[in-house]
């Protein structure tokens, strides 16, 4: 059979990938601090006897898109949007260190500061922990101060300050829980000099009309590859007839 099938068939394989990754893309279009993921792939010619008529498509490799989202403006006392290259660190499900620039905090029932999913933020020495309060506030620097519970806001106390890093130009990679973490797992040490911008919010960096037309144009090249099986099938059975009359 010809070999146009085989490589139509991978080359779809490769499309629904894509397809699967640009669909993830759409649906966190408004999830705050998110980083659409990217999928690259590169033309690679069959090699062997004949003419380079046949062309793979491999994928050479997944990353993500690092460009900064919009900021929005919440006013809620536990939004924080973190400036420029920064992250929040925050402690994943296995116990090590990972990092997100969802701002969008909460204080769990144990009083741990944590992130929408669940994760606990991480201080100077592991997870915040807050005392029952009457209100919270979280500086430009990090800093996270409460008034005590039945206490006036002169007796405002700092509880701690989350671990801000600056993530590498490059070398970062999302886990499947969502956050980033650096390509060889180790942690970052915490940057001073990152900040955030309070009660407000990153907003997602995918551009859903972008995400709609790359969903579009992948489901074209699909139904082309499908087509292209369909002409292989045709061609084989053509041959297949020729030579049960030549027989």
């Amino acid at each position: 059979m010809d070999r146009l099938v085989f490589i139509a068939s991978a080359t779809a394989a490769r499309l629904e990938t894509a397809q699967a990754v640009a669909a993830n893309n759409l649906a966190n279009a408004s999830t705050a601090g998110f980083k659409a993921d990217l999928l690259a792939s590169r033309a690679a010619l069959l090699q062997g006897a004949g003419w380079d008529s046949r062309v793979y498509a491999p994928v050479t490799g997944a990353g993500l898109d690092a460009s900064a989202g919009a900021l929005q403006h919440t006013g809620r006392e536990l939004d924080v949007a973190v400036d420029g290259e920064g992250a929040i660190a925050v402690q994943a499900a296995d116990g090590s260190e990972a990092y997100t620039r969802a701002g969008n905090l909460r204080v769990a029932a144990s009083g741990v500061l944590e992130t929408a999913a669940g994760l606990p933020v991480l201080g100077d020495g592991g997870p915040l922990l807050l005392p029952p309060y009457e209100s919270v506030s979280i500086g430009r620097d990090g800093t996270v101060s409460v008034v005590p519970d039945g206490q006036g806001p002169e007796a405002q106390v700092v509880v701690g300050r989350i671990k801000l890093v600056t993530m590498p130009a490059d070398g970062m990679r999302k886990g499947g829980d969502g956050t980033l973490r650096t390509a060889d797992g180790a942690p970052l040490p915490a940057d001073a000099a990152v900040g955030v911008t309070p009660q407000a919010l990153e907003t997602s960096n995918v551009s859903a009309v972008g995400a709609m037309v790359q969903m579009i144009e992948t489901s074209r090249q699909y139904e082309l590859q499908v087509r292209l099986m369909q002409s292989a099938e045709k061609t084989d059975q053509a041959s297949s007839r020729l030579l049960s009359l030549n027989g």
